[in-house]
């Protein structure tokens, strides 16, 4: 069948494996536990493939592999396949998996009737188990009925699934759903069950994910509000905040421009401390310099990037960069650990009397990519679970 070659490559889930041909991809490995039985696993399919530097076209694949784990958009269409030696029915199923759309899925049946063979479900589950191009033929985009998550014949199984799913679900398809998040709570939660066992006893405690989302008009409105809430009780902040947005009762309401035009005297005459005067003058300066992105462009960027933006404002911390993002934003994998209600729910729900943020940030690395979901319960686990 011709020779073929193979190269290990790092991307966002570790470091997977690629076999070539003349003809195109041959295979395409997921990570294993280590590099080591990654390496093993591609070599017992191709025993004589050798290590080599990539061709241009597989150095274009891996590139586009890459950036759809990064959570990218990157069309995995255009990769050459070698499917000479694969069966035909196999090799209709890849073909007709490779058609599914990233963020789309399709149950086993619906893609055997795309086929023109709708009692064929259970072949197309058989052929996509044996699939040799995980990603490139997306297998993780077909479920089982009634949109269970199904089985995955890669390394991590369900919960390597559930991670594909959630990095290519885009973050602005279907408006609406799923509550204004830009993911699937359910998979969420499968997802944290299946990882950590003892974190899913206190979910099974707590019950269903009830976070609801905070809609904001702005970036400068939503870091305005969080200033102004800062160190006071609810009731108190909320007070201050409405006699703040009254000294703005046009149709544009409270904006940079409109705030920085306002007297001192003005903006402390509705409760306002100066500290957090200044704090406001800034965040409207910076805004209106474009330090501070608009919504929209906040939409396209990564976590650590919002962070470090926002955290140039006076006032505004790491700890109200990850609030804006998990209640304004919706975005799945924020876990603040400086958060006091985060780490005291860890120690109830994994019996540690006074743990650590480090102790935190390690059991949170097994949550990726849904901390945040991990994250609420942690602060229900203080609701629920401080007199047990």
């Amino acid at each position: 069948m011709g020779r073929y070659e193979f190269a290990l490559f790092d991307t966002p889930i570790g470091r997977c494996g690629i076999v070539w041909s003349e003809h195109g991809v041959t295979l395409l490995q997921l990570p294993e536990s280590r590099e080591l039985a990654t390496r093993a696993r591609l070599l017992r399919l191709f025993p004589d493939a050798r290590p080599a530097a990539p061709p241009p076209a597989v150095a274009r694949a891996i590139a586009q592999i890459d950036a759809l784990l990064s959570g990218k958009s990157s069309d995995l269409a255009s990769i050459e396949l070698d499917m000479r030696s694969l069966p035909p029915f196999h090799q209709r199923v890849y073909d007709a998996a490779r058609a599914i759309p990233p963020g789309a899925t399709l149950s086993y049946g619906q893609l055997a009737t795309r086929l023109g063979t709708p009692g064929s479900a259970r072949a197309v589950g058989q052929a996509l188990g044996r699939n040799p191009f995980a990603i490139i033929v997306p297998c993780h985009r077909v479920l089982a009925a009634n949109g269970k998550v199904g089985g995955f014949s890669a390394n991590g199984g369900i919960t390597t699934k559930l991670r594909l799913l959630a990095i290519e679900r885009p973050s602005d398809a279907e408006p609406g759903a799923f509550g204004g998040f830009g993911f699937d709570p359910e998979l969420a939660v499968a997802h944290l069950c299946d990882r950590d066992p003892k974190l899913a006893k206190l979910i099974r405690r707590v019950g269903p994910f009830r976070m609801q989302l905070q809609r904001t008009p702005s970036v400068f409105g939503a870091l305005a509000e969080a200033i102004v809430f800062q160190q006071l009780n609810g009731k108190a902040a909320a007070t201050i905040f409405a006699r703040l947005c009254a000294l703005f009762p046009h149709a544009e309401g409270l904006t940079p421009e409109r705030l920085l035009r306002l007297s001192d005297e003005k903006l402390r005459s509705a409760g306002l401390s100066g500290s957090k005067l200044l704090s406001l003058r800034d965040l409207a300066q910076k805004t209106r310099a474009g330090e501070v992105p608009a919504l929209a462009d906040v939409q396209r960027m990564p976590d650590q990037e919002i962070i470090e933006r926002l955290s140039s404002v006076r006032g505004i911390g790491q700890w109200t960069a990850e609030m804006l993002l998990m209640f304004r934003l919706g975005r799945p994998d924020v876990l603040p650990v400086d958060d006091f209600g985060i780490r005291k729910g860890f120690g109830i729900a994994f019996g540690q009397s006074e743990p650590t943020k480090k102790d935190v940030e390690k059991r949170g690395e097994r949550w990726r990519p849904y901390r945040t979901v991990a994250s609420w319960y942690l602060w229900r686990a203080t609701d629920s679970l401080g007199d047990a």
